[in-house]
């Protein structure tokens, strides 16, 4: 499917289950996530995760529903529950199908995103090994000083700001140097396409999933 028509389906889903409280359609979205998944091949590992990972904070939500409010519905509890893992499922359903690039040129090509803020995206996700790489460094040059600097010292952010800053210039200068241009119209290189196919699936998800959530109790 395409990758932002899928971008577009997920936010769609999410928004309709967030707006209406329906644990059946939940339990259905989780499952269809999971199924697909699946038939993905994710990782045993990652799959796992995404089970334990938010169980923290949907038992949360479960106990303040049911114990410390006045109506103490089991039923919206279980809803606040599930949707949750709904959130995960359908994140991951995307994410872990669906690559960043193919992402920023589907919606460049597919969507009209001006190609600044498809290429300064991509920039920026592309660049997020290298700040994790530095910041290690930062907190290396600290404790060789005898100075350490935790995950939430101000020190750290600050020396890696002024990093990216410097960053941000380099790479503004690599793409003019490499013949981007603001204004031009760019070629293709690789196109990803928009089909029949991509809108017949979307049509297909969104109308049988209006009867799941409006008719299923």
């Amino acid at each position: 499917m395409n990758p932002g028509l899928k971008l577009f389906l997920i936010l769609i889903i999410s928004l309709e289950i967030s707006l209406v409280p329906n644990l059946g359609a939940n339990l259905i979205i989780i499952g269809a996530c999971l199924i697909y998944l699946l038939f993905k091949h994710i990782n045993l590992k990652k799959l796992f995760l995404l089970f334990i990972i938010p169980l923290f904070a949907a038992s949360v939500v479960f106990i303040t529903i049911y114990y410390f409010t006045p109506s103490r519905s089991l039923y919206q509890a279980c809803v606040l529950f599930t949707r949750i893992y709904a959130y995960v499922f359908l994140g991951a359903a995307f994410t872990e199908t669906t690559s960043f690039l193919a992402l920023a040129r589907s919606l460049e090509q597919n969507f009209k995103l001006p190609s600044k803020f498809a290429y300064g995206t991509l920039a920026a996700f592309n660049v997020i090994p290298k700040i994790h790489a530095e910041v290690n460094r930062i907190r290396l040059v600290g404790d060789m000083r005898h100075y350490h600097l935790s995950f939430y010292s101000p020190a750290l952010y600050f020396k890696a700001i002024l990093a990216a800053i410097s960053w941000s210039n380099s790479l503004a200068d690599g793409m003019i140097s490499h013949g981007y241009r603001e204004d031009k119209e760019r070629s293709v290189i690789v196109p990803i396409a928009l089909t029949k196919k991509d809108w017949l699936i979307f049509s297909s998800i969104i109308v049988l999933l209006q009867p799941i959530l409006f008719l299923l109790k």
